[in-house]
């Protein structure tokens, strides 16, 4: 007689709850990510439109239209720290975000980014 192998059911129900666990985790960490991009694609944009070449009041300003359009709120324009490196205007950013996964369960991810990245 041939034993029969394969996965119990106790062995199915533990890798389901695992990869319930892990789905659950990157649906709710991948909006902040998503975000994360939205924010970055707006100071490249600022600084690749020429928006950067006024002040920084205008720099904070043109970050907060693109704000409205793209619906960022995790940070205004006056979030931004705004420097030169030679003749190049650089915009970074960092913001930290706190995701709650599941009861009292959370991730905190410190998000930074810069026109020059």
């Amino acid at each position: 007689m041939k034993n029969q192998q394969g996965i119990t059911l106790i062995g199915m129900l533990l890798v389901c709850i695992v990869i319930v666990i892990v789905a659950v985790g990157g649906l709710k960490i991948a909006p902040a990510y998503i975000e994360f991009y939205k924010v970055k694609k707006a100071v490249v944009g600022i600084v690749k439109s020429g928006d950067a070449r006024g002040t920084v009041i205008d720099i904070r300003q043109s970050f907060d239209r693109r704000a409205t359009i793209d619906d960022i709120d995790v940070i205004t324009g006056k979030d931004l720290e705004i420097t030169k490196d030679g003749n190049v205007v650089v915009v970074s950013f960092s913001y930290p975000k706190k995701i709650s996964l599941f009861g009292n369960i959370s991730v905190l991810i410190d998000f930074a980014g810069a026109s020059s990245d």
